[in-house]
């Protein structure tokens, strides 16, 4: 891997800034400020946080997030985008009844630390390169397979805004080779949605808010209620599953730095209330997408659009809110969907075409399907633990010789992390 360099990153930003990957960065951008935010806020208002105190959660979850995916995108000119766990969030706003502020800032400092040490000690890596492909593949899937089944969804919730959007996505790729589709597509179910006035702004306070500052404290039973099932999230779900459309996508991740940089951004936004600042897997999945560009290692300028906008959402979060909230879910789930086709096909391509790990590849797509949660902790976490687990049961003789193969590229120099 290339040497940082962030003047060379920086001059290349320019030459990537092109339709494709400005539209791929803003969807993302619109996508992860719209359902995910207002996650936050029902459950920091069900938490019994005050106002300020949920704006001061949004501020640390999208600044800090927007930062850290425009330094990894900058480091390894790949599509690497940060935001939070969206299962965090909703795991957080349930302990947040049970515990206060401070031990909840306490839990995702800890939490920040426990997935810190498993960075700088290349365990992540180092399970990553064991982790057969093909189960990893098959646990996107069914991680992802929600978007392409919200798309239908929402077709049938509202066909004019939803149905627009696939038709001329569709037109758009068959007959306008120079626009991309999914541009199309959002502008196209934007007018329509305007014109059957729904865009519903509601009753949200709005008004620039100072973020607060949180000291931690730290309670046994919000670390063990919080912080260990927290920090399996982010490795488990967010990480997976960034890595795996990374590699999905041609990729080498740095799976170690990823994990690292999510540690810090955890540690960081305990400080202001927020349950951390990590990889984002459906953002990454946008911005590494085919919709950013056919430039594979230009792709990481969507990811420098998508985090200068998720930056400012944080900064002015007191002020965009109502207006986020304002916009129709049916839309931002069609569009989301269609953005997805991509990753979905090579993830599918990637899980299914190869003879080996088959079997562990589909009980991780069943699983993270499923959506099941045990312990707190998401299914993709749980798809990848099966899948292998079955494998090691019924393909066992695949891990020889997937074992000679990474052998064979280290001897060889080959980067595998």
């Amino acid at each position: 891997m290339s040497e940082f360099n962030l003047g060379q990153s920086l001059k290349g930003v320019p030459k990537f800034l092109n339709l494709n990957t400005l539209s791929a960065g803003t969807l993302a951008a619109i996508f992860g400020c719209t359902g995910p935010a207002l996650i936050v806020i029902g459950g920091a208002a069900s938490g019994g946080l005050t106002h300020q105190q949920a704006i001061s959660w949004l501020f640390a979850i999208y600044f800090f997030g927007g930062l850290l995916g425009i330094y990894l995108a900058l480091k390894y000119r790949q599509p690497i985008a940060g935001a939070y766990s969206i299962p965090g969030a909703v795991l957080v706003a349930g302990a947040l009844t049970q515990f206060s502020l401070n031990e909840a800032a306490g839990a995702y400092f800890v939490a920040g630390v426990l997935v810190l040490i498993l960075g700088v000690t290349g365990l992540i890596g180092k399970i990553m390169r064991w982790i057969p492909l093909p189960i990893v593949m098959g646990m996107i899937v069914g991680a992802m397979i929600r978007f392409g089944t919200g798309m239908i969804t929402s077709i049938e919730a509202a066909p004019l805004i939803a149905g627009s959007a696939v038709v001329v996505y569709l037109l758009s790729s068959r007959y306008l080779k120079k626009v991309p589709p999914i541009v199309s597509a959002f502008v196209v179910s934007m007018i329509v949605a305007l014109l059957l006035n729904q865009f519903k702004m509601g009753d949200v306070e709005s008004g620039f808010i100072t973020p607060q500052l949180v000291m931690p404290s730290f309670s046994l039973d919000a670390i063990v209620s919080i912080a260990i099932p927290l920090a399996l999230l982010v490795i488990g779900a967010e990480n997976a599953q960034a890595t795996g459309v990374l590699m999905a996508q041609g990729y080498k991740p740095p799976v170690n730095a990823m994990t690292v940089w999510s540690g810090i951004g955890g540690i960081v936004t305990s400080f202001f209330g927020g349950h951390n600042a990590n990889i984002a897997g459906p953002m990454t999945a946008i911005c590494s997408s085919q919709e950013a560009g056919e430039k594979k290692e230009g792709r990481y300028a969507a990811v420098i659009v998508n985090g200068t906008l998720f930056a400012s959402f944080g900064l002015f979060a007191g002020v965009v809110v109502p207006f986020v909230s304002a916009m129709p879910g049916v839309l931002v789930a069609t569009v989301a969907g269609l953005a997805m086709i991509g990753v979905l096909l090579s993830s599918l391509q990637a899980a299914f075409s190869d003879s080996k790990f088959q079997i562990g590849a589909f009980f991780a797509l069943i699983i993270a399907m499923s959506g099941v949660s045990f312990f707190s902790v998401s299914s993709p976490f749980w798809a990848i633990i099966g899948g292998v687990v079955v494998s090691l049961i019924i393909e066992k003789s695949h891990f020889t010789v997937k074992s000679e193969e990474t052998k064979r590229d280290e001897t060889a120099g080959v980067e595998v992390v």
